[in-house]
């Protein structure tokens, strides 16, 4: 199985409305899209086409409306994107893609606390692997 090729900025913005949503017509998408960015019900529906010949959307006809779905899921495409980085940009170093968030992002103490569960899980299970 080949991989999908990664979305752009703009089929990503897409792409999300279609994962909020679940699947979408072209005027549903445009419609979730034209208050935040500067586009046309036209450049959405070439867009979704241009998405289709890629393998990141589906569609299905319902009367005279094609009806659009994202292929994968948002978890799969986050993380693929998110491996792409971390090779690309930082050389596979975790610990420089984090600092670099942090640098982007000041995380609040919901966000810090989440963080020190998500650590402890990693070590736990990097503990179990050890084992095995």
């Amino acid at each position: 199985m080949t991989a999908s090729p990664e979305p752009t900025e703009r089929e990503l913005r897409i792409l999300k409305v279609l994962w909020e949503r679940g699947e979408a017509t072209v005027r549903e998408v445009y419609e979730d899209l034209r208050d935040e960015l500067p586009i046309v019900q036209n450049t959405v529906q070439a867009f979704l086409r241009v998405m289709e010949s890629k393998g990141l959307v589906k569609h299905r006809v319902d009367g005279r409306s094609f009806v659009y779905r994202p292929v994968q899921a948002r978890e799969r495409t986050s993380k693929t994107l998110l491996s792409g980085l971390l090779e690309t940009v930082f050389d596979g170093a975790l610990d420089q893609l984090v600092a670099s968030a942090f640098d982007v992002k000041r995380p609040s103490r919901e966000e810090l606390a989440r963080l020190r569960e998500l650590l402890a899980a990693a070590e736990q299970r990097a503990l179990e692997r050890g084992r095995s």
